[in-house]
C-alpha cells in the first residue's frame, strides 16, 4: 500500500472531518492502493495546531501554509481555511504540482473559481471540493433511481437548509469561530454556506440550473466585530429563498435561514417525477423515502427505505456494519476520502471536481445578484 501524505491546513470542525476519515479509511475499504498519512497540520497558533496535531497524531505543525506546499514530503493539500483564502492556497499548491482537497463553497465568487479551475486544469494536478452530502448512501441512492428513469421526467425539485444559531444581536461577527459571519471572509452568508450544499446536490441529481430569482435578508444589520470590537455594518444574507428552472425543464423552489428557531441543521429535499417522487432528511439521513405510482391501488403510498443493506443493493453500506445499522454523518468524510483514494488508484477525476464546484458558485453568484435586484438572472 503506498503512503499519500497529506497537509491539512486550517484544524476547525471541518479539519476534524477529515482528518477522522483520512484515519478510518484504510479500515473500511482496504482494497484501496493509497493510505493516507497524517504528514502535517497547519494553523497560525503554534499551542493550538501542535494540540490538534496530538490529538489526531499528525507527524509535524506548520504556522505558514506556504512552508506547507513548499514541503518535499506532502502530496496532497487539504483546505480548511475561511472562503477568502482557498483561492490563493489552491492556486499555490497546484502550481506546486500538489493534488488538492478543497473544502466548500470553492471560492469567494466566480471570478475566483475560475482562477482555480484553471490552475488546476494548467497544473494537471487531481483535485475535488468536499461537497460531503453526495456521500450519503441515501443520496447516492436517490442518484442511482433518478439515472435508471425510476422517477422518469422531471418536474419539481424542492430542498431547503435551516439553523437558528444567528438570532441573537449579541452574536458578533468576525475572528476564528465566527468568520462566517464576516462578508470579507465568507463571500457570502446562507447562500454560500447551506445553498451552496443544496445547489450541489441539485446539480449532481437534477443536472444544471438555467435561470433564477431570490429574495435575500440581513435581520441583523449591525454586529461587533471580533477583531476591531467595533459595530459594523453586516454584509452577508441571513436568509435566502430563491426559484429556478433546470435545464430539463423542471422547477426548482429553495430555501436557507439562519433564523428558523428550532432548527439546527434541517437540509431536506423532494424530487416528484412523472412516475414517482423521492424525499430525503438529514435528521433521519439513513432513510430515502420513496413513493411509486405504478403500485397497487390500495397499496399505494410513501415508502420508507432504509438504507443499510449489502451485497450492492445500497451504496457504500457493505462496507460498514450488518443490514439495519446505521451510519453516520461522519461517514460521508471517509467515503469522500475512499472515493478520492480510488481515483488516485485508477487515475480518474474525483467528483465534484474544481470545476464541478465552480458550476455551484456561479449558481451562488447568480442567485445573490438576483436578490440584489428582484430580477431573473441567467446562470
Amino acid at each position: 500500500m503506498k503512503p499519500l501524505n497529506i497537509g491539512l491546513i486550517g484544524y476547525g470542525f471541518m479539519g476534524r472531518t477529515h482528518s477522522n476519515g483520512y484515519k478510518r479509511v484504510n479500515d473500511f475499504f482496504p482494497e484501496l492502493q493509497h493510505r493516507p498519512v497524517l504528514k502535517c497540520v497547519c494553523g497560525r497558533n503554534a499551542e493550538n495546531a501542535q494540540a490538534f496535531a496530538d490529538q489526531w497524531q499528525y507527524e509535524s505543525i506548520e504556522t505558514d501554509w506556504r512552508k506547507v506546499i513548499e514541503r518535499d514530503d506532502i502530496d496532497a493539500i487539504d483546505i480548511c481555511t475561511p472562503n477568502n483564502s482557498h483561492a490563493e492556497i489552491a492556486i499555490a499548491a497546484a502550481e506546486a504540482g500538489k493534488m488538492i482537497l478543497c473544502e466548500k463553497p470553492l471560492a469567494l465568487n466566480p471570478e475566483e473559481g475560475a482562477t482555480m479551475v484553471e490552475a488546476v486544469e494548467k497544473a494537471g494536478v487531481r483535485n475535488t471540493v468536499w461537497y460531503n452530502y453526495r456521500r450519503v448512501p441515501a443520496v447516492t441512492l436517490a442518484k442511482q433511481l433518478i439515472d435508471e428513469g425510476k422517477l422518469g421526467r422531471i418536474f419539481h425539485y424542492r430542498a431547503n437548509f435551516l439553523q437558528d444559531w444567528t438570532i441573537s444581536e449579541e452574536v458578533p461577527q468576525g475572528g476564528a469561530a465566527l468568520w462566517r459571519l464576516d462578508v470579507n471572509a465568507a463571500g457570502s452568508g446562507v447562500t454560500g454556506d447551506l445553498l451552496a450544499h443544496c445547489i450541489d446536490t441539485a446539480l449532481w441529481l437534477n443536472g444544471s440550473i438555467d435561470n433564477v430569482t431570490a429574495v435575500t435578508e440581513t435581520f441583523v444589520k449591525e454586529r461587533m466585530h471580533t477583531e476591531t470590537g467595533k459595530m459594523e455594518k453586516v454584509g452577508i444574507d441571513d436568509a435566502c429563498a430563491f426559484l429556478c428552472r433546470f435545464n430539463n425543464g423542471s422547477l426548482g423552489l429553495f430555501e436557507s435561514t439562519r433564523y428558523a428557531r428550532g432548527h439546527k441543521a434541517l437540509y431536506t429535499f423532494e424530487i416528484n417525477g412523472e412516475n414517482a417522487s423521492i424525499r430525503w432528511d438529514l435528521h433521519d439521513l439513513h432513510r430515502l423515502e420513496y413513493f411509486e405510482h405504478n403500485d397497487e391501488g390500495r397499496l399505494r403510498g410513501w415508502r420508507s427505505i432504509h438504507v443499510t443493506d449489502h451485497g450492492g443493493e445500497h451504496p457504500y453500506m457493505d462496507k460498514w456494519w450488518v443490514p439495519g445499522l446505521q451510519i453516520g454523518y461522519e461517514h460521508t468524510f471517509v467515503h469522500q476520502v475512499a472515493d478520492f483514494l480510488k481515483s488516485v488508484d485508477e487515475d480518474k477525476p474525483c467528483h465534484p471536481t474544481f470545476a464541478d464546484a465552480q458550476e455551484t458558485q456561479k449558481v451562488c453568484e447568480a442567485v445573490l445578484a438576483s436578490g440584489r435586484d428582484g430580477s431573473w438572472k441567467q446562470v
